[in-house]
């Protein structure tokens, strides 16, 4: 892992994640009453619970709206949780002003053209394995997996194992 990339990472304090390419696929599935159906993975759920235990903070910023998003994020204690966001850097904007961060404290997770702005904020960005190429371009780095495929998790790993917290929240020593 590259030293500037491993010194971003120990700064994070809340971490902004997408949803759909993110934190799921980017299926959007509609069953016959109009129910939307999204496919989360349990590890990057993981993840977000250990980064919190951690002490750093989630939070959600999306372009849609979905009942199943606030479902997930209510399960996973994500308290942080904006959906259906066309600007999302204002959103951003009051997250730092909110918990007084600066962008040096953030990071993000993002797939697509409409994340631009939250990538060139972030101090630490990532994109997943199948994001648009324009976005893998803004990131600082670009996970081996796929949004909803434990892209989130390896973000995270990373986010923590910089930060020297692995061991407190996982119980595991690094060698």
């Amino acid at each position: 892992m590259k030293k500037e990339i491993k010194e971003k990472a120990r700064k994070i304090k809340l971490l902004i994640l997408d949803v759909d390419g993110v934190m799921t696929d980017g299926s959007i599935i509609l069953d016959n009453e109009g129910n939307e159906l999204k496919r989360f993975h349990v590890r990057d759920g993981h993840g977000i619970k250990m980064l919190q235990r951690a002490g750093i903070k989630v939070g959600i910023i999306t372009g849609r709206k979905s009942k199943v998003v606030a479902l997930r994020a209510k399960e996973l204690g994500i308290t942080e949780v904006y959906q259906k966001i066309f600007k999302k850097s204002e959103v951003y904007e009051d997250l730092l002003k909110k918990y007084k961060l600066k962008d040096e404290n953030v990071a993000f997770m993002g797939d697509d053209v409409v994340d631009r702005e939250l990538f060139k904020r972030a101090v630490l960005s990532a994109a997943p394995a199948d994001a648009e190429e324009e976005a893998k371009k803004w990131a600082d780095l670009v996970t081996v997996r796929g949004g909803g495929r434990g892209a989130v998790r390896e973000f995270i790993d990373l986010i923590l194992k910089s930060s020297e917290l692995w061991e407190k929240v996982s119980g595991e020593t690094l060698d």
